[in-house]
């Protein structure tokens, strides 16, 4: 009687902690402020444009690949300004180790791709806001995809890209960085 008992409070102990696990997003790199490590190397910037190291964890179920992007949603276009997106990561892979966005280093996953951000390059771009504009909003966002590959190339805009993740996520998860100049 005491095994069963213990037992079934061990699974009632297990089944409520396990429903407050979601999917998460974490950066050993990253605080609430880009450093110099992340920022761009132009446009009047001196950064080392690395991307940051990023892991995820508690994979909902069903997801078939992953992608991620950044976004700064501050930026003076009227359409907010991407910084990197490179999706169809293997299901299996839950980290980008730093400097993953820098596609001549073969440093981002097998068969993942990085398509054109708003710098007009594939590839990680680290924050460049204007001066003067204020501090910017980053938010970095893995998605969880019910689909192996979004079925576009390194060619593809982040308008399309962005279509795509909307119609294949089941679930997504964020960071949010902050950087001004």
């Amino acid at each position: 009687m005491k095994a069963f008992l213990l037992i079934t409070i061990a699974h009632v102990c297990c089944t409520l902690f396990s429903k407050g696990q979601t999917f998460t997003l974490k950066s050993n790199d990253l605080g609430g402020q880009a450093t110099t490590k992340q920022v761009f190397d132009n446009f009047g910037c001196t950064g080392e444009n690395k991307s940051p190291q990023l892991f995820w964890e508690h994979i909902p179920k069903g997801t078939k690949s992953f992608a991620v992007t950044i976004f700064d949603e501050s930026a003076p276009t009227g359409s907010g300004w991407w910084h990197w997106l490179i999706f169809n990561i293997d299901s299996s892979v839950t980290e980008l180790k730093s400097d993953a966005g820098n596609i001549t280093k073969n440093i981002a996953p097998k068969n993942a791709i990085q398509s054109i951000t708003d710098f007009g390059s594939q590839g990680y771009g680290g924050p460049c806001p204007p001066e003067n504009s204020g501090f910017h909003k980053y938010i970095i966002t893995v998605y969880a995809l019910k689909v192996s590959s979004l079925g576009v190339d390194a060619r593809a805009n982040p308008a399309l890209v962005g279509f795509m993740l909307n119609q294949n996520t089941i679930e997504k998860a964020s960071l949010i960085f902050y950087y001004k100049r």
